[in-house]
């Protein structure tokens, strides 16, 4: 029996002690885990503070900091890009009407030449003989329908006589217009000024009717040819200003004119064909060049821009936090405004309606303002970006370009007096001799719209004018 208590006595302290460590080793742990949940009611708390802040001072919190930007005024322009090939304003392959050997060549390759100056002559030894044999006849007709309306008069010959001469007279003026035609073949004119190409012939080949023998091309205007997205078509007018790049004469800008727009659609592309002219008088320029073409449809000159990372777009709507003045000088309250955005530059868009210009708006922190009225702090008050230059965008942020093979630069003026100024500018800084006289694509005036989209004032009809309208042709 006194060995059974001894043995409960000492599991008893086994007991105890393995209690006393194993309470021990658990006591940092409970430390731990209270520390743990005090973190956790801070990390809670803290949070309430930044959601109460989020609302505005009056909760008792820190206000929100947000950056902010000014409204600014500045110039914009509606553009588009394409690209363009270079065409000479007139230009032909010289071909002989008849068979014929060729006796002279009055000009040199590349030589400029005017119009009605002879280039190519083919033997003519033969249609001359008739000629002569022609005006021989003719002069026989004529002496016989003289002597038969002399005769006729002292009733010597019938009537009869004195028609059949005078067929016969119609008859030989005819046969010596027709040698003369057929001579005149055999002598090739130029049709125009220009300058001659290299020749495909020389003297005494035999040449067939329709045979190339040289090109003549006129360029001292040149004609730029470009396609638009059909999208585009109501914006470009006649008499509207262009400025082209061309890759072969890097770092010169080139004015043109709009002189013509396709009235058809391609419907392989959708595009519309546009014609524009270029003073080309220091012969610069050369058909067949490759012309990167800038649009521009209009130019707006106080233009209203933000900084495109105030804009807030919602449910198809576009807004903006604008910022009134607050308490204190520090703090401002916010006041959410929709905009009707326009054009688009690479970091900045213009403002339509909604905005006036020094108004200030959010740029970052909008997800920090939870509803109207809600106290902010500015921490830096930044400016729009300068635009970069690239293609303006519509109002859903589509950038303008006009063909997958679109490249930048033609400038479209969109006043109507701005054309002729582009084109003197342009030529005064152009190399070589100062250009004189008018220029040879003309200066052509705006039609249709106004390139800022107001309608040109019609004129009034004149008093007592009382011609019915037009009829509907449908």
């Amino acid at each position: 029996m006194a060995t059974k208590a001894i043995y409960i006595a000492v599991a008893v302290a086994g007991i105890a002690a393995a209690s006393g460590v194993a309470w021990w080793y658990q006591q940092p742990k409970v430390n731990d885990s209270a520390a743990l949940a005090s973190a956790s009611i801070a990390g809670s708390v803290q949070g309430a503070s930044s959601v109460s802040a989020g609302t505005g001072a009056a909760a008792g919190g820190k206000p929100p900091s947000v950056e902010v930007a000014r409204v600014e005024v500045t110039k914009l322009t509606d553009d588009t890009q394409a690209v363009g090939s270079l065409r000479s304003r007139r230009g032909v392959v010289i071909r002989p009407e008849v068979s014929g050997r060729i006796t002279q060549l009055n000009f040199n390759d590349g030589q400029r030449v005017r119009k009605g100056q002879l280039l190519v002559q083919f033997d003519d030894q033969l249609p001359l003989a008739q000629v002569q044999q022609s005006v021989a006849e003719l002069s026989i007709a004529q002496a016989n329908q003289k002597r038969n309306q002399e005769l006729v008069a002292q009733n010597f010959i019938s009537q009869r006589s004195l028609d059949e001469s005078a067929a016969n007279l119609q008859v030989a003026q005819a046969k010596l217009a027709l040698s003369q035609a057929t001579a005149a073949r055999l002598k090739i004119l130029a049709p125009f000024d220009g300058i001659v190409g290299i020749r495909q012939v020389n003297v005494g080949d035999y040449l067939k009717d329709g045979a190339d023998i040289v090109n003549i091309e006129d360029i001292e205007a040149i004609f730029v040819d470009f396609r638009l997205p059909e999208r585009f078509q109501s914006k470009v007018k006649r008499g509207q200003t262009a400025m082209l790049d061309i890759d072969a004469l890097p770092g010169r800008k080139y004015t043109a004119q709009v002189q013509a727009i396709d009235p058809l659609i391609d419907a392989n592309g959708r595009s519309v064909g546009v014609r524009g002219c270029i003073d080309n008088r220091q012969l610069q320029l050369r058909p067949g060049m490759f012309a990167r073409v800038n649009a521009v449809f209009g130019e707006r000159e106080n233009a209203r821009v933000i900084p495109e990372e105030a804009i807030v777009p919602q449910g198809g709507r576009q807004y903006v936090i604008k910022l009134l003045a607050g308490a204190t000088a520090q703090t401002r309250t916010t006041l959410r405004v929709e905009v009707k955005v326009g054009l688009r530059r690479p970091g900045q868009v213009e403002i339509l309606d909604g905005l006036e210009a020094g108004d200030t708006v959010v740029t970052t922190g909008q997800q920090r303002v939870q509803r109207d009225g809600t106290t902010v702090t500015v921490v830096s008050l930044t400016s729009a970006r300068p635009a970069a230059s690239g293609p303006a965008k519509d109002g859903r942020g589509t950038a303008a370009a006009a063909t997958p093979a679109s490249a930048s630069a033609l400038s479209l003026a969109a006043a109507p007096a701005s054309a002729p100024a582009a084109v003197k500018a342009d030529r005064a800084s152009a190399k070589g001799t100062p250009l004189t006289g008018p220029n040879p694509c003309g200066d052509i005036a705006l039609d249709g719209r106004a390139a800022n989209g107001e309608t040109a004032s019609k004129p009034k009809p004149a008093q007592g004018n009382t011609q019915p309208a037009a009829r509907n042709p449908a």
